[in-house]
């Protein structure tokens, strides 16, 4: 097999496996990388219907990772939306994101959302749960997160973060400081203000 075909094949190969991906971000990344690669096979094969074609799902990938990038702490693209404990559609959405919740959150059991001191958050966009944040009031003045959950589709854009941004969730409820989950896997917290204390993460909040 000749070089340039070598490179044409993984062209298309990154193509395919971009169209496998569940996450936004990354699907976005590698179809724009295989465009780019197709855009060199092809040009040295003087083929340029497909030159052309792929410059333009290019610029559609690069116009899409530019909104992803800049929207993605951008507090109108996500909305925080307060539910009760025992609504059925957040039943829903932990009992049909089990598995994946429990991989990144190993500790979480739905036990403790008959608390009168929880509370649940999800995090939309626009008309798509992204995440969810469930925490409790433990009495001293601190929240103890029991969930802080993603979606795979936004896993790399972590809009749980606009939960923990906006501190009147917690300090309407007389909490002066948040835990996070002990053992969560992939945390973010360490760039939003939070410091690591053993397995978990711990945010002061100010007065």
């Amino acid at each position: 097999m000749e070089p340039l075909d070598v490179i044409g094949w993984a062209g298309s190969a990154l193509l395919v496996w971009s169209l496998l991906q569940s996450r936004l971000l990354r699907l976005r990344v590698l179809n724009l990388l295989g465009c780019l690669v197709l855009i060199g096979f092809n040009a040295a094969a003087e083929v340029w219907p497909m030159v052309g074609l792929n410059v333009v799902l290019a610029v559609i990938n690069i116009w899409y990772l530019a909104r992803l990038v800049a929207t993605r702490h951008d507090d109108k693209a996500y909305q925080v939306v307060e539910v009760r404990t025992d609504d059925g559609f957040l039943a829903h959405i932990l009992r049909t994101h089990h598995d994946d919740i429990v991989r990144f959150n190993p500790g979480f059991t739905v036990d403790g959302l008959d608390r009168r001191d929880a509370a649940a958050f999800l995090v939309v966009n626009v008309d798509e749960v992204a995440g969810v944040v469930i925490f409790h009031a433990t009495g001293d003045g601190t929240a103890q997160v029991e969930l802080d959950y993603v979606t795979e589709r936004y896993r790399d854009l972590t809009p749980g973060e606009f939960v923990f941004r906006r501190s009147r969730y917690f300090a309407d409820r007389g909490c002066r400081t948040v835990i996070t989950p002990p053992g969560m896997r992939s945390p973010y917290y360490a760039r939003l203000g939070f410091e690591r204390s053993g397995d978990a993460f711990v945010l002061r909040l100010a007065d």
